[in-house]
């Protein structure tokens, strides 16, 4: 199995500096051998200039180049693909192979059926590529029919399909089929063992992935980083150290399954001390690294951790090239209380993106700042940045607590008629809100009984809320008995109920809304506070 994919991997290395070498443009500006999008099209618009797109081998190298770099330029590799008039089995697979890795995995069996109705017989990497791609889309079904070819052209043989196979049924749930085929292999593999154990894993079944682990005689770093990462998602830290401190290897994914566990599960103050044990190592922290650590101040509130693990990245440079991380930063800062510091890092950044602004938006959004948030929306705007959901519903939301009735409006059909942005039920709650705070509460109702996904719970209470506001009877009556239906009787909407005839006097109502409560026997909780004594949470 390993040799198979170092095979793969030298090929793709020899067929990325074979590119190279076939066309004399890739010597201009050519970076450690890395090629950028421009350049691989200037060398497709040389073939096509010398009129050699009839030579497969250069055309092999191309698509490869597009499918293998740049996360999988799939669009142009399906425009070059197209024009090839008689591809061979190798530019077919490639092409499988690059959908399968790619967000739309579904294409690569359409490419599959398009190659079997030209006549083309699949082999072991056909399939192992398809079975990548059933993967992804968690689909069982079309992975069995898969198997059933495989065993009737006789590849079941093949380490790599049926390594591909375990993987593919122990994502997919089907762990008794994974086991099976787990066992009858001729000689124990630890990466179809180690696909197995991840399965058991993934459905929380730890007794068995241990097991299965303590039984293999041959551990690789893969499968020690597995284990311990099954264990960090379930909290058992301590499980999870004990697998740490005993691999005999470990890499940058080994750190950050400990960093992240700790991060998220706790204690926190783990994860910095992991992270600069990291440090001291010859393993370099990588943004998935800093990221975790980043979440973990946001979520503890330890700005002072945050603000020297800022220090750090300043001092290797990597908060201003790294997207990612300057997202996180923008988030601990503002999640710790510092909206001004979050603001420097998001002014700092070399390259952002929609997240970055939807991460300042939210800081924004956190402290109140809603006529700032709308300014910096248009910002963004302004600069040619596409807004996605979450950018309109961070928008939506300051609009709706700032009491800015006209923009939301604007806004909410900006993202229906010129963005194509279907409105979910978060963007119709900020809307009604919205409206219900400007006391328009039959246009309110108006958008909830027009909306095309059924309204929920939380939307009725909204308006139940507005109603107590402004003191409307009928609507908060009517409001209340959909939340009743949806979710029955809460000790909360009734007291809202209370205060909507208090507020107006109607004390009949308040006494009929209390005898209702009686005979339904629902009881209002008493409130509580927790404070913090000695580390120990006291009610």
């Amino acid at each position: 199995m390993v040799n198979l994919l170092n095979r793969r991997v030298v090929f793709a290395k020899f067929s990325f500096m074979g590119l190279a070498c076939c066309c004399p443009l890739m010597m201009i500006r050519k970076r450690s051998m890395r090629l950028n999008l421009i350049a691989l099209k200037q060398i497709h618009g040389v073939l096509v200039v010398k009129g050699i797109t009839s030579d497969l081998q250069s055309l092999r190298k191309l698509l490869l180049s597009y499918i293998i770099s740049f996360h999988g330029n799939m669009d142009y590799a399906r425009k070059l693909f197209e024009g090839i008039p008689l591809p061979d089995l190798f530019i077919w697979n490639s092409m499988i192979r690059g959908y399968a890795h790619s967000s739309n995995s579904l294409d690569a069996i359409s490419i599959y059926r398009r190659m079997k109705g030209r006549g083309l017989s699949p082999n072991c990497f056909t399939f192992s590529y398809l079975l990548k791609a059933c993967t992804k889309l968690s689909s069982p079904c079309m992975g069995s029919q898969f198997h059933g070819m495989i065993t009737k052209l006789g590849f079941l043989s093949d380490a790599f399909v049926r390594n591909s196979l375990i993987s593919m049924h122990a994502n997919c749930g089907e762990l008794a089929i994974a086991s099976l085929l787990c066992g009858d292999a001729d000689e124990p593999d630890v990466v179809a063992s180690s696909a197995l154990i991840a399965g058991y894993l993934a459905r929380g079944e730890l007794g068995i992935a241990r097991r299965l682990f303590d039984e293999l005689l041959y551990k690789d770093l893969v499968c020690w980083n597995i284990m311990m990462g099954g264990y960090a998602k379930q909290g058992e830290m301590e499980k999870a150290r004990e697998l740490f401190d005993r691999a005999p290897l470990r890499d940058v994914v080994s750190w950050n399954t400990m960093i992240a566990g700790y991060a998220l599960k706790g204690p926190e103050k783990q994860a910095l001390e992991m992270f600069e044990q990291m440090l001291k190592t010859d393993e370099k922290p990588d943004e998935a690294t800093v990221v975790s650590l980043l979440s973990s101040c946001a979520n503890s509130g330890s700005l002072e951790i945050g603000q020297r693990i800022h220090s750090w990245l300043s001092e290797t440079q990597q908060s201003r090239r790294i997207t990612l991380i300057g997202n996180a930063l923008i988030n601990m800062y503002a999640k710790c209380g510092s909206l001004e510091n979050a603001m420097v890092v998001f002014r700092e950044m070399k390259e952002r993106d929609v997240w970055t602004w939807n991460s300042i938006f939210g800081a924004l959004a956190l402290h109140g700042q809603a006529k700032d948030t709308v300014q910096l929306f248009d910002e963004m705007l302004t600069e040619g940045v596409t807004p996605n959901e979450v950018s309109f519903l961070c928008v939506l939301g300051a609009c709706s607590h700032g009491g800015m009735l006209d923009d939301g409006r604007r806004y909410f059909s900006l993202m229906k008629e010129e963005y194509n942005i279907k409105p979910n039920i978060k963007h119709y709650g900020c809307l009604v809100d919205m409206l219900g705070r400007a006391g328009l509460l039959k246009e309110a109702f108006e958008v909830v009984n027009s909306m095309r996904i059924k309204p929920s719970a939380i939307i009725w209470r909204t308006l139940l809320g507005a109603c107590r506001i402004h003191g409307d009877i009928e609507l908060g009556e009517l409001a209340r008995e959909k939340i009743r239906k949806m979710r029955g009787d809460a000790s909360g909407d009734y007291v809202l109920m209370s205060n909507i005839y208090a507020s107006n006097g109607e004390w009949i109502g308040v006494e009929k809304v209390r005898k209702l409560m009686d005979e339904r026997g629902v009881r209002k909780v008493a409130g509580c506070t927790q404070v913090d004594v000695d580390n120990k949470k006291r009610t």
